[in-house]
């Protein structure tokens, strides 16, 4: 493990995933056309199929995908030995990626 700034971090990816994850809440309107197959087709089995396929927010998605692109990035080295003051050098752009990541619980401590 690498220590960084006197913690061990990790992303919790199942987080990322419930933050990303986007709620549907308005039914899809049912199909009143028959199958071209000659198949029988439920409209709660339609309903279901739909409801089953995985629905994200791309905004939350491409947000969290950057600032984790700009923490896994970073260049600039830490002198541990130096502790809090050792994060001065940080970038502004890391900074902020990294608060927001942790504050939305995405980075957490072990």
């Amino acid at each position: 493990m690498l220590a960084f700034l006197g913690e061990n971090y990790y992303l919790d990816i199942d987080e990322l995933e419930r933050q990303v994850s986007a709620e549907r809440s308005v039914l899809p309107p049912l199909k009143t056309e028959a199958p071209t197959d000659g198949a029988e087709t439920d409209g709660e089995e339609m309903i279901e199929e739909l409801f089953n396929e995985q629905q994200i927010s791309l905004t939350r998605y491409e947000t969290f995908k950057s600032l984790i692109d700009v923490i896994l990035t970073e260049r600039e080295d830490i002198d541990e030995g130096l502790g809090i003051r050792g994060a001065k050098d940080l970038t502004v752009p890391f900074k902020i990626a990294f608060n927001t990541l942790l504050i939305n619980n995405i980075i957490k401590t072990l």
